[in-house]
């Protein structure tokens, strides 16, 4: 390599240390330190997805993409919590799910003093102030602003009683009415939760 290409490829590699990004998508604000990753975010704009997988037939914008999607596939999780026994298929799922280890909520109600380790926790909260319940049962006129709500209540539909009482034979659909339940055996009034 002559001397020349050689100061050429070290002022593009001195980029990843300094952090200088020269390469700015005109279509949006991201900017990048090396060319060939702005022409990759280039393929964004254009809708091109070059990388499809063939089981599933899904396609991607860059090579990185399809891999981490392939994970889904396989079931492969290499990203594991060291505090607990959860792993993850992706690195972003992880860097979220270590915000409950360390206590963050950066995802604040502007509503309510309440706050989310996610952005999902939080969007799925907000239904509560907006009245909106877009989970509908298809067996009764019911309607819930969480998933979960829904499942918990098919359980009534499909005459499902998981949660058992140690003290004596009865079951119940959910987890509430045992704690009411259980006010019967202890003397105690029950506790009673309130979430949004």
């Amino acid at each position: 390599m002559d001397k020349c290409a050689s100061a050429a490829v070290l002022a593009t590699h001195s980029r990843i240390h300094t952090g200088d990004k020269p390469y700015k998508s005109h279509m949006c604000d991201k900017a990048f330190s090396q060319s060939g990753e702005l022409k990759r975010h280039m393929r964004v704009h254009a809708g091109e997805k070059p990388y499809k997988y063939h089981m599933c037939d899904k396609t991607f914008c860059q090579s990185g993409e399809l891999n981490r999607h392939l994970r889904v596939h396989t079931g492969d999780k290499p990203y594991k919590c060291h505090m607990c026994d959860k792993a993850f298929s992706q690195s972003g799922d992880l860097k979220r799910h270590m915000r409950v280890h360390a206590g963050e909520k950066p995802y604040k109600c502007h509503m309510c003093d309440k706050a989310f380790c996610q952005s999902g926790e939080l969007n799925r909260h907000l239904r509560v102030h907006a009245g909106e319940k877009p989970y509908k049962c298809h067996m009764c006129d019911k309607a819930f602003s969480q998933s979960g709500e829904l499942k918990r209540h098919m359980r009534v539909h499909a005459g499902e009683k998981p949660y058992k009482c140690h003290m004596c034979d009865k079951a119940f659909c959910q987890s509430g009415e045992l704690n009411r339940h259980m006010s019967v055996h202890t003397g105690d009034k029950p506790i009673q939760v309130f979430t949004a």
